[in-house]
């Protein structure tokens, strides 16, 4: 292995870790403010929109939860269950791999 190298590598590796926290902070900037319901809560405030926009996910390491999030009057909120919800029949339902929120 040349020896020159590693410094190479850990130099791109910390260019890349810098890059990365920056794009965490412009996506926490760009998210604007978001709303944590419970989901009884998230249930509530869909009663309120006619044919509600919803973003799904599951996902999980040891158990299932499901994640879902919309957008009521310019603010955006969130939910997470155990167990799916019962979202409402005219909602418009897109599925993601994952949704991220920030801490």
């Amino acid at each position: 292995m040349d020896g020159g190298n590693a410094g190479t590598t850990a130099g791109a590796t910390t260019g890349a870790s810098a890059a990365a926290a920056a794009m965490v902070v412009q996506a926490v900037r760009a998210s604007g403010v978001l709303m944590r319901l419970d989901p009884a809560e998230f249930l509530g405030l869909l009663t309120r929109v006619k044919n509600p926009l919803i973003v799904a996910a599951e996902g999980g390491v040891f158990t299932n939860k499901y994640q879902y999030m919309t957008s009521y009057k310019g603010l955006a909120f969130y939910t997470k269950s155990k167990t799916p919800l019962e979202l409402p029949h005219d909602a418009e339902l897109v599925e993601a791999r994952t949704l991220w929120t920030p801490a």
